[in-house]
């Protein structure tokens, strides 16, 4: 700032520029190109125009034309103190972080996991989010291109999004190269499910739902099945080259008959007369990251009605009969959300993942992780709501007053906060459980709260949404400009809700495996 020009409150007045903040910029020429037109903006002319400019404009807008408009600094200027986005840092805006960051002590996180938040989060927001490229592809709905998957890869970003485990030495071994190799800070022994969650978080907070989906959602839930249940070629081959992003993989089990029902899918696949092969035939739909998925690990019927007789296996798209088509949902085809159509998918049998017909516990192992994540990432999304949402209520003003000055807004910012803040530590309870349980008892003894967490969790974006769209008003149901990420959540959020298991499903799960527990003998 100090090399900025210093411009006096008269100089101002005198000329036809416009303050906004500490900024002084020169509107003679760029009022022609306002898009809410020239004499909207020069009645502005000579005067402070910061409050006007906040409400109704993202900080966005001032750091792209303030390089070329900006002419001087007002006069009695404090270095550092101007108003601005803090995307990328860790925000000061109460409620806007989990309470580890907001100043609170916490059990569950040491210096490690707050060193990752932040390098990671400064990754995303210079990779992701100020590139353009999130935004970008959200609206376009194209393919998120190779290059970021293999940057994703190379830095553990991949791997890390499936949580500790052995797949964390074949990144290190088969990707990096590197048996040193950490990920962004992390050595890889060190590495637990508080530093996943912290990385599903932060990918949340992008705001663009279907650009995160197309990141690596079908990966997290499609190869963790091959890690545990794969055989001895697919953990040499299919592995490092999903983990380093130059393969993509998805989970295909939903049918157009069978969605939560699971036990009840319909794809049949035949074994050969000669055992070397089956023949798959059915239909998958709504399969996050079909579109773009090199491999499918795809639940099919090999045996008779009902769990038993289910198997898992990996279909790859270079297979004849397999064709997949795009579906549109309530987010970005960047998701690569499609309809999967096996017709006489010829199949090898060293493509079975797990045992004949015994298919359905290589599908409910990793549902609880599915679940948690999700969580994670909703809960992070519903934060970066709850943030919008007070700086709007703090930045506008209606009836001559802040909206925040106005106890109706107060009262809907507290009854968002209040849906929130429990899920946030609900999950932080539930990810520190599985810090301290095998995988195979987290199926167990986790499965029905995790349920219970993710219903919550979904409840509690729905009420912040409604509150939100409220409170931003017309800009709440609007796609662009200041409340597109209101707009976009609201359209959103009932992915959530269905993903991973629908609200009533999960509620019910929740309560059936609280009363396998129940104890016999007690009575009112």
């Amino acid at each position: 700032m100090s090399t900025q020009r210093i411009i006096s409150e008269k100089e101002l007045a005198a000329n036809e520029w416009v303050r906004v903040g500490n900024k002084i910029l020169n509107i003679a020429d760029f009022k022609h190109m306002h898009p809410g037109g020239e004499k909207v903006l020069s009645r502005y002319a000579g005067r402070d125009a910061t409050d006007v400019f906040f409400g109704l404009h993202r900080s966005e807008i001032l750091e792209k034309f303030a390089p070329r408009l900006q002419v001087g600094v007002i006069e009695g200027s404090v270095e550092g103190d101007e108003p601005g986005s803090t995307l990328g840092e860790i925000s000061e805006v109460p409620y806007a972080e989990h309470v580890a960051w907001r100043g609170y002590e916490s059990p569950y996180y040491n210096d490690s996991h707050i060193e990752l938040r932040e390098e990671f989060r400064a990754w995303v927001h210079t990779r992701m989010r100020a590139s353009g490229i999130a935004e970008e592809l959200e609206a376009s709905g194209k393919k998120v291109p190779d290059d970021l998957f293999h940057e994703m890869g190379e830095r553990g970003v991949l791997a890390a999004r499936l949580g500790p485990g052995p797949h964390l030495q074949v990144w290190q071994k088969m990707v990096a190269k590197d048996e040193t190799a950490t990920i962004f800070g992390v050595a890889i022994e060190d590495f637990d499910y508080f530093h996943e969650q912290i990385l599903h978080e932060e990918m949340g907070r992008i705001g663009c739902g279907g650009f995160v989906a197309g990141c690596g959602d079908g990966m997290c839930i499609g190869l963790p099945a091959v890690g545990q249940f794969g055989p001895d070629w697919m953990q040499e081959t299919v592995m490092p080259a999903v983990l380093s992003g130059k393969k993509r993989i998805c989970l295909a089990i939903t049918e157009p008959e069978a969605g939560s029902d699971v036990a009840n899918m319909i794809t049949q696949a035949v074994l050969s007369s000669d055992g070397t092969h089956y023949i798959v035939n059915g239909t998958k739909k709504w399969i996050t990251g079909g579109m773009h998925a090199d491999y499918f690990v795809t639940a099919v019927r090999t045996g008779g009605p009902g769990q038993g007789g289910i198997s898992v296996m990996l279909i790859e798209r270079d297979m004849d009969g397999v064709e997949t088509r795009p579906i549109k949902t309530s987010y970005s085809a960047t998701a690569g959300t499609s309809l999967v159509i096996l017709e006489d998918v010829k199949v090898p049998v060293q493509n079975l993942i797990g045992e004949h017909d015994g298919g359905f516990l290589c599908v409910m192992y990793n549902f609880n992780h599915e679940r948690w994540f999700i969580v994670a990432l909703m809960i992070s999304l519903t934060r970066s709501i709850v943030e919008e949402t007070f700086k709007w209520c703090m930045q506008r003003r209606a009836f001559g007053k802040r909206l925040a000055d106005q106890g109706v807004v107060r009262l809907k910012l507290a009854q968002m906060v209040a849906a929130l803040e429990p899920c946030s530590h609900w999950l932080d309870m539930v990810t520190h459980q599985m810090n301290n349980m095998p995988y195979n008892m987290q199926a167990m003894r986790l499965a029905g709260t995790t349920s219970l967490l993710k219903y919550a969790s979904t409840r509690a974006a729905q009420t912040v949404a409604d509150h939100a769209v409220q409170l931003w008003g017309g800009r709440g149901i609007t796609k662009v400009g200041m409340g597109r990420y209101i707009e976009r959540f609201n359209a959103g959020n009932k992915l959530g809700a269905i993903l991973g298991g629908s609200e009533e499903i999960l509620a019910d799960l929740g309560i059936k495996m609280a009363m396998k527990g129940y104890p016999q003998h007690a009575r009112l």
